[in-house]
């Protein structure tokens, strides 16, 4: 399948530097950017049948976490927003389990989608260079769900594939922190924890393509409620090149090196 069959460029034209310049300004804006229908309704289909078939090399893990992705600090209680837990579960099938034919490696690989990507982050962006983490296929079954967190990476780019019927929600709060400042801003991170202050949504209809800046604003998905799964694939890239997720990191959510 070529680029232009997978990606809806009569509503998305990400050649178009005016386009690129309006979408630039709505994710420097609200932190985050959902373009719906980005994928054609054949691409759509088509991966949505592979995911399915995929499914059965999944790595399903848990994961008790705090909301800083970090180890616990003993100076603090436990019961301190930084060393609070929260829980996260989900299913991952990896970059070298994904077909060489699939519309997600052509799509990744596409040099216009990069441009389109650099023009938004003001960045030149590269490929992880261990061969299980650029791109991923997430399963969040029936009651898995993926706890508050902030994101060690400045940037996510996401492809819903498949909307679950029944919660499986996307909730956030930008500027809760300020990591560059090395700001926690643990009071605010606790208000929203518990549910002192309201937080954001962002819908994700079947086929959206969704930009979202996570380093200084915290984000969980909600437990999903249906039979239905949520299916949502990571097209992961680094800032700088010839970097490897953390050995930690691949054991943890794929649970091997290589």
């Amino acid at each position: 399948m070529t680029p232009e069959k997978i990606v809806n460029l009569q509503k998305h034209p990400i050649k178009d530097i005016n386009y690129r310049k309006n979408c630039k300004a709505k994710l420097d804006l609200k932190g985050a950017l959902v373009m719906e229908n980005f994928l054609t309704f054949e691409s759509l289909d088509y991966l949505q049948s592979e995911s399915r078939e995929l499914h059965h090399l999944a790595y399903f893990c848990h994961q008790n976490h705090n909301a800083y992705l970090l180890k616990p600090d003993p100076d603090l209680p436990d019961e301190h927003i930084r060393n609070l837990a929260q829980s996260s579960d989900k299913g991952c099938v990896t970059h070298d389990q994904i077909p060489l034919d699939s519309p997600l490696r052509t799509l990744y690989e596409w040099s216009v989608f990069q441009s389109f990507l650099e023009a938004l982050l003001s960045n030149k962006i590269f490929p992880y260079t261990d061969n299980l983490s650029s791109i991923n296929i997430n399963y969040f079954e029936k009651d898995q769900q993926l706890g508050w967190h902030y994101d060690n990476a400045s940037f996510a780019v996401t492809l819903m594939v498949q909307a679950p019927e029944q919660g499986g929600e996307f909730q956030y709060l930008e500027h809760l922190r300020n990591f560059e400042k090395n700001d926690q801003g643990f009071a605010k991170t606790e208000d929203l924890v518990k549910g002192r202050i309201p937080c954001k949504k962002i819908n994700m209809g079947d086929g959206s393509l969704v930009l979202f800046k996570g380093r200084n604003s915290l984000h969980r998905v909600t437990q999903v409620k249906s039979d239905h799964a949520r299916i949502l694939v990571t097209l992961n890239f680094n800032t700088e090149p010839g970097i490897m997720l953390s050995k930690l990191a691949r054991m943890t959510f794929f649970g091997r090196l290589e």
